[in-house]
């Protein structure tokens, strides 16, 4: 009703008019409807405080397979970056990363689940992407291990892409799905009325961030009172006499150190990033990975 009405036409019946004559002919099923009743929503206030991705499993084509990339403003569903790849890398997904910052700017931070490209596959350590992320300045969170719903916006994204656009249908190629890609993403951005959104359209409260994407990768810097050590290539840094394990992925990296409240406690921080808690009070050295897990949550509402 709201698109209708949108398009000018005139004597759109109401919205009670319409489940009215629903009712009237038994053509509403009470107990489906409880299914659909909407989860809780938590969003961030503003655009570009949280972007949310990931892929949307493999569709077959008529050559290879298409690898759908996601990624979405947690504040209106606008829909950022909608990518047809070849695979699911981190050199693929920085590729298209990088083109959705130079059109949108940096978002304050990102949120993906705790699989490959985003993290290293539960092993403990920073994987590169991570590690890239920070050189930019963006804090990426991980989704709760077997909580979908803290990725609720852009599962519910999945679940429309794959009704409105890719179910029953056959692409040839990858630039096939990627034309298919480009037109519908305009439809749900521009003109698909959101119920989420009280029935606006996500380009309606979206704007693009005040923060440009930087021309080279910043390096770290921190206080003159840290203590700064250069990770090698294995990992390790040596710290007050002792080898402490971080990660690969900040390998020729500078890493600081700085105390806490417990005598013996250090922590480590990569830029404005804490990464790891040392403990130097045993005879081993013990090194505890600081991970960013989101508490936050999407429903996913049918909408």
């Amino acid at each position: 009703m709201r698109r209708l009405r949108d398009m000018g036409v005139q004597g759109v019946p109401a919205a009670s008019t319409i489940t009215e004559i629903l009712r009237r002919h038994d053509l509403l099923d009470p107990a489906e409807a409880l299914k659909h009743a909407p989860f809780q929503r938590f969003e961030r206030c503003q655009p570009n405080q949280l972007w949310q991705m990931d892929f949307k499993g493999h569709i077959a084509l008529g050559s290879g397979r298409c690898h759908p990339l996601t990624v979405l403003d947690d504040h209106c569903r606008y829909s950022l970056g909608l990518a047809a790849c070849g695979d699911e890398t981190g050199l693929t997904v920085r590729t298209q990363l990088t083109s959705i910052f130079r059109r949108y700017g940096m978002p304050l931070a990102m949120l993906a689940d705790n699989g490959a490209p985003w993290g290293a596959s539960g092993n403990g350590e920073y994987s590169s992407f991570e590690v890239w992320l920070m050189r930019l300045g963006v804090r990426l969170y991980h989704g709760r291990a077997y909580h979908p719903q803290t990725q609720g916006k852009d599962e519910r994204f999945h679940r429309t892409l794959n009704v409105e656009v890719l179910q029953g249908r056959r692409f040839d190629d990858l630039a096939h799905c990627q034309r298919t890609f480009d037109a519908w993403r305009q439809i749900y951005n521009q003109e698909r009325p959101h119920e989420a959104l009280g029935l606006d359209v996500p380009a309606s409260r979206y704007s693009p961030s005040q923060v440009d994407f930087p021309d080279r990768l910043l390096e770290p810097q921190y206080d003159e009172t840290d203590i700064i050590r250069r990770v090698n290539r294995d990992g390790y840094v040596r710290f007050k006499g002792q080898p402490v394990k971080l990660s690969q992925s900040f390998a020729q990296l500078n890493v600081a150190f700085r105390p806490t409240a417990a005598d013996g406690v250090w922590n480590a921080f990569f830029m404005r990033f804490q990464v790891a808690k040392i403990d130097l009070r045993t005879d081993k050295p013990h090194s505890e990975t600081v991970r960013h897990v989101s508490e936050h949550l999407s429903g996913m509402s049918p909408v």
